[in-house]
Formats: structure tokens, C-alpha cells, sequence
């Protein structure tokens, strides 16, 4: 179906890499918490942009580049790992008034998330190795655009999904004074074990 080589493996194989939890989706969950729906939706987006700018640099090759020079890789990792243990101390430091003045903010729900997704840059390794799994004999180019944009729905319709069930559970443990804070807590917490995690592995 579209060129893809067997296709259900391909979207179980999708289902499964969303179902793994990471940073991005503690984020997504972490602006739900606090700004709500359209806080939550705009995280989605932030995740589903940092997303397709590496599924892009993989079809475009820049996966093939980072193979050549695997110090730029490191350089990116680190920076990240740094980045995220950063992000994770700022929602542990977070004041209540704070996440107040956060809730009806701009777009900083959808740069956060944006840059948290791009503190990955294995990910253009993943989506670079992914992808020809399922390409078959004569694929054409349109068949990776067709890959990207199976990846990019099946993303935005789990996360939004994250985003209406987080929501109706914060309705429901709304009556306790500091629900929010304690969620940026442990949203704090969470993305700066990954951070650490990264740092550990480059070890």
C-alpha cells in the first residue's frame, strides 16, 4: 500500500515508537498540566516540528553527513543532554506564580517542547535506518513523503490523545492546592534523568 513494504508492520512499528515513553511526551503532559488544552496542543505541535525537521534532514541525507563526521554528533548529543538537565532544574525551580503567568502565555509552550524534541539528534539516525525497512524494489521519492506523513498523523493523533486524557485528569485533581506545582516537580525530575542519562551514556 502507497509503495510502503509491508505496510501494518510499519504503522504497528509507529504505534509502538509513540507508546515508548520520552522528554517529549513529559512535556507535552507537563503544559497540559499547566496551561491546559491549547497549552498542551501547542507542545504537541513544538514536538511534532522539532519531528519532521529530523525526518526531513534524514531524507535529505543529513543523516549520511553525521556518519561521515560522528564528532558533530557527539558535539549535538552533549549539547543536548546539557540542554535538557537545564530545562528539567528551571520546572523544579518553578514558582506557583510562575506556572501561573505560564498558563495564558504565547507560544513558549510550543518553543519548549520544540527544543526538548530537538535535543535528540539520534533521531535522524533512527528515522534514517527506520525508513528503508520499508521501502521496497523501485520505491519512489513521493513513497518517503508518504512515510513522513504517516509518521507525522499517527504522532499528532496519540499525542493529541495525551493531551485530552492528561486534561481530564487535571480537572479531576483541580481541588488540590498544588497539583500543578508538584507536576512541574516531577516533570523537572524526569527530563533532567534523561538529560543525565544521555550524559552517563556518553561515558
Amino acid at each position: 500500500m502507497f509503495e510502503i513494504q509491508n505496510y501494518n508492520n510499519f504503522i504497528l512499528a509507529v504505534l509502538l515508537f509513540q507508546l515508548y515513553p520520552g522528554a517529549g511526551t513529559i512535556t507535552i503532559l507537563n503544559a497540559t498540566a499547566r496551561g491546559g488544552i491549547r497549552g498542551g496542543m501547542k507542545a504537541v505541535f513544538g514536538t511534532l516540528t522539532g519531528d519532521f525537521i529530523y525526518m526531513l534532514s534524514a531524507v535529505l541525507g543529513l543523516a549520511a553527513m553525521l556518519a561521515a563526521y560522528p564528532s558533530l554528533l557527539d558535539i549535538a548529543q552533549w549539547i543536548g543532554a546539557i540542554y535538557l538537565i537545564w530545562i528539567g532544574f528551571k520546572f523544579i525551580r518553578a514558582q506557583k506564580n510562575e506556572l501561573k503567568n505560564n498558563e495564558n502565555g504565547d507560544w513558549a509552550f510550543y518553543r519548549q517542547a520544540f527544543a526538548v524534541s530537538l535535543t535528540n539528534p539520534k533521531a535522524i539516525m533512527f528515522f534514517m535506518a527506520f525508513f528503508p525497512l520499508f521501502l521496497s524494489v523501485g520505491s519512489r521519492p513521493l513513497t518517503l513523503v508518504v512515510l513522513m506523513a504517516h509518521v507525522t498523523i499517527i504522532s499528532f493523533l496519540y499525542q493529541s490523545g495525551l493531551v485530552f486524557i492528561g486534561n481530564a485528569t487535571i480537572q479531576r485533581l483541580s481541588s488540590f492546592r498544588y497539583i500543578r506545582i508538584i507536576a512541574s516537580r516531577l516533570t523537572g525530575v524526569a527530563i533532567m534523568g534523561f538529560g543525565i542519562k544521555l550524559l552517563l551514556n556518553k561515558r
